[in-house]
């Protein structure tokens, strides 16, 4: 299930960029789960666990994917910290949602990320509600941000 901490959060990690430079791995990379996201996410190619074919940037290397793919990235291979996920886009909302589907995922939000229209199970850990869609999300999410 997918849980949200909405605002402040001291052991959150809100550099996403920096963290991920230092404790990234190659095979985070080339993870066919990881290429799939790339692709959907970056519209990028990964050719190999240095290198990704980008339609905007050309060749460019892990460090330079969006700081949404980053977070992505962390959110599912580092299961020891909590990421702000704030600096993701709507469109790694679904990721966050199918990541979650099989084991508990926690992460950070100042915005309420579009999860889109279908129903969803998210608990808004400020205050323990289980969200079932956006507007129950959103109107959850008031006091907090």
């Amino acid at each position: 299930m997918l849980n949200v901490y909405f605002g402040d959060m001291p052991d959150a990690i809100y550099n996403t960029a920096v963290y991920f430079k230092n404790t990234y791995r190659d095979q985070w990379i080339t993870n066919d789960y990881s290429v799939r996201m790339i692709k959907d996410v970056d519209r990028s190619d990964v050719v190999d666990a240095g290198l990704i074919q980008s339609p905007v940037l050309g060749p460019i290397t892990p460090l330079q994917l969006s700081g949404g793919v980053k977070t992505l990235l962390l959110i599912r291979f580092d299961r020891n910290h909590v990421f702000n996920a704030s600096t993701c886009g709507d469109n790694c909302s679904k990721w966050i949602l199918d990541m979650a589907k099989n084991r508990k995922v926690l992460i950070n939000l100042y915005h309420v990320m579009d999860f889109g229209a279908d129903d969803f199970k998210i608990r808004v850990v400020n205050s323990g509600v289980i969200a079932h869609n956006m507007a129950e999300l959103i109107h959850e999410s008031i006091p907090y941000l």
